[in-house]
This record gives structure tokens, C-alpha cells and sequence, in this order.
């Protein structure tokens, strides 16, 4: 795994997508983490690349954590956390949508240099890192990782693969911690069902595969 990097331009985590073919092509949600995930994170061909290139080369994909915020309330209804992207920094083919994810981009910041290339830490770094970026989550959680989501029918889909982590929030307490992430707020997911189609591509895809 390289770990090249410039001052000038994020590297970004990226595996050649023929990888991602080679276990078996799938389009929307597959729960078939194990199957998928543990083998793309040991590949050979994991690299850093630049984000720029990235974002217009279907050939790689780059990995995503993405992370759904549960909370069940006292009567049995589901909650989940939601905002609308804003007009700041991001993935601006997604500005203006709604969103039930939050996550990002593995980069050479999570890099372990004092480990061996193939670091079964890098993910999670990743993980954590983007999440304490994006929001603060009071009181205890659960979590558990329910999927993968490829969608090669979107140009960002397209270049991205989606890694769906569920964390059950004991509280529907969930701070934004950047501006981007507008009107955020729990809803019941049967209101975010009847309006799916103001939701992101991933977001639909998840919503209608785990609650739909």
C-alpha cells in the first residue's frame, strides 16, 4: 500500500475496482460484508491516490464509512438521524440533499507509518476520524456494520463504495459539528420512507434495503 502523499491534495484510500468485480458485482445493498469487506482491505492494490483523479475514474473506488444513527423510542418507533448537505465543503454532486449518513473519505491522515502496509487498524481510524469531524454523539451506543452499498448508476456512486455501520443511540442526542450538516434532527423513519426520493442515492439505498 503506498502512502504518498502532497501538501497540496488529499490522498484517498481506493481500491481498482475490478476488485470489487472479481469477489462479485453487486448494484444497490448487499449484506455480505465479510465476503467483501475483509478481502478488498487486504488487497495488494489498495492505494492512496489523489481525491481530484478519483472523483472521475471509475476504475478505483473509494472506500466510505457510512454511519446511520438509530434510536428506538419508549413506544417501539424508529428514529434515525438526518440533515440536509450543505453548500460548504464535500462532495459537491450531493449539496442540497438530504442525507441519513454521515461519514467520509480514508486518507493518509489514518496511515499508521510505524505499522505494516496492510494496517487492520486504517479503517477504523478512518471511521472514528470522520465521525468526531462531523458530530458529537451524547450518551452510550451499540454498533454494528449491516452492509455494503455500490451504486453504479450515479456518477458519485459510481467512484465511491459504501461501508453502512448502524450505531443504536440510547438518546436521539446528535450534535453537528460542521455547517454542513443543516436542519439535522431525527425524524421517524416511516416519515423519511414517504420522503425518500429528497434523500440522497445512498440514502435510499439503505433506508429501503434495512427498514423499507
Amino acid at each position: 500500500m503506498s502512502a504518498t502523499s502532497t501538501v497540496s491534495e488529499e490522498q484517498v484510500l481506493v481500491v481498482p475496482t475490478t476488485e470489487l468485480h472479481a469477489i462479485g458485482h453487486f448494484q444497490g445493498f448487499s449484506a455480505e460484508v465479510d465476503r467483501y469487506l475483509k478481502p478488498l482491505l487486504a488487497s495488494s492494490a489498495l492505494a492512496y491516490r489523489p481525491r481530484s483523479a478519483m472523483e472521475e475514474d471509475p476504475s478505483f473506488k473509494q472506500l466510505i464509512p457510512y454511519v446511520l444513527m438509530r434510536h428506538t423510542d419508549s413506544q417501539g418507533v424508529v428514529w434515525l438521524f438526518t440533515y440536509q448537505r450543505g453548500q460548504g465543503g464535500g462532495e459537491s454532486r450531493l449539496r442540497a440533499k438530504r442525507s441519513v449518513g454521515v461519514g467520509g473519505h480514508i486518507s493518509t491522515l489514518d496511515a499508521n507509518h510505524s505499522q505494516a502496509a496492510a494496517d487492520a487498524g486504517l479503517y477504523r481510524r478512518g471511521l472514528e476520524r470522520e465521525l468526531a469531524e462531523e458530530v458529537r454523539i451524547e450518551g452510550p451506543y451499540r454498533e454494528q456494520m449491516v452492509g455494503l452499498i455500490n451504486d453504479d448508476e450515479t456518477p458519485v456512486g459510481l467512484v465511491h463504495l459504501g461501508v453502512v455501520h448502524v450505531f443504536d443511540v440510547e438518546s436521539p442526542q446528535v450534535t453537528p459539528c460542521e455547517d454542513d450538516l443543516a436542519d439535522a434532527r431525527f425524524l421517524p423513519v416511516n416519515e423519511i420512507l414517504s420522503q425518500i426520493e429528497h434523500y440522497e442515492s445512498w440514502s435510499q439505498i439503505a433506508v429501503r434495503a434495512l427498514f423499507g
